[in-house]
């Protein structure tokens, strides 16, 4: 019998409209979804819509996986950014607990140095929504994200390590991991063994390193090392969500910026096509995992 995977996608992934977004869970008898932008709306006018959010999730019977909140994809020196990503992660805070889900993301600062040089200053930063966190008895999931200083297993097993507190844990992304320029770490078993006890949530995209840049593709033909990933998990019992983050478009490439920042509505353009192709190839590989 196959493993029972707790599938999730990202909202935006597949559409900003509400109809679609409840089509494509029934296709696919998705369980749950995570919250990015929806609506044409992120972090704070997000919030305005958090009732109807609400209602459409018992209308449809839909869990949250977690809220992907953009939270400290900012300049670690800049006092403002900081402050207003604080704010940003006070609004992901009060629409987790609204929408029932226990999982905030974080990321660690955008990357303009050696993550060694500024791993100190960067837990100091963290200390803050640490302290929020707990006051709302949720898990901040920290992404590996080649664009922040966080951006491969290793560094995302040591930043963990190094917080020393169970409030954090992993949001392991192996197709991020491919992403990764700077060691350029196998997303399995490399990537997977640094994070493997510490995963909380897992993002699932596919793609092929071209020098120093990545193309995405449907799950299944590239190079993230999804299908071990997942017999990984298994192994090791995960009971979280693996939520679907397409990333490829068949008509078009998404550019950097938007790779970067994704969300709204230039970004879910394409995206409900491309989803459905690629949460079919996710499937395939789970069928293939006894």
């Amino acid at each position: 019998m196959n493993y029972a995977f707790k599938l999730s996608f990202i909202t935006d992934e597949v559409s900003q409209n509400l109809e679609e977004i409840e089509e494509f869970a029934k296709n696919f008898n998705v369980e749950a979804i995570e919250i990015r932008t929806i609506l044409n709306k992120g972090f704070p006018e997000i919030l305005e819509e958090k009732v109807t959010l609400k209602k459409f999730l018992e209308e449809n019977n839909l869990k949250v996986s977690a809220i992907a909140a953009p939270t400290f994809k900012c300049d670690v020196d800049s006092r403002e950014e900081y402050e207003k990503h604080i704010a940003i992660f006070k609004d992901a805070l009060e629409l987790a607990s609204y929408l029932d889900t226990k999982l905030v993301r974080s990321f660690t600062f955008w990357k303009k140095g050696k993550y060694e040089d500024y791993k100190e200053k960067i837990i100091k930063k963290f200390e803050k929504i640490i302290e929020l966190a707990d006051d709302y008895s949720t898990t901040i999931v920290v992404e590996n994200e080649p664009s922040t200083f966080v951006g491969n297993g290793r560094m995302l097993a040591d930043f963990i390590n190094s917080l020393n507190t169970k409030t954090v844990r992993a949001l392991w992304d192996p197709g991020n991991d491919l992403m990764d320029e700077e060691e350029q770490e196998n997303p399995y078993p490399v990537g997977f063994n640094h994070v493997r006890g510490m995963i909380a949530h897992v993002h699932l995209k596919d793609g092929v390193r071209e020098n120093s840049k990545v193309r995405f593709l449907k799950i299944g033909k590239g190079q993230a090392k999804i299908e071990e990933n997942l017999r990984a998990l298994k192994e090791v019992s995960y009971s979280g969500y693996i939520s679907l983050e397409t990333h490829w478009r068949m008509t078009k490439d998404l550019e950097e910026a938007q790779i970067k920042l994704p969300g709204g509505k230039e970004f879910s353009s394409g995206a409900y096509v491309a989803s459905y192709v690629t949460m079919q190839g996710l499937l395939e590989v789970i069928s293939r995992i006894k």
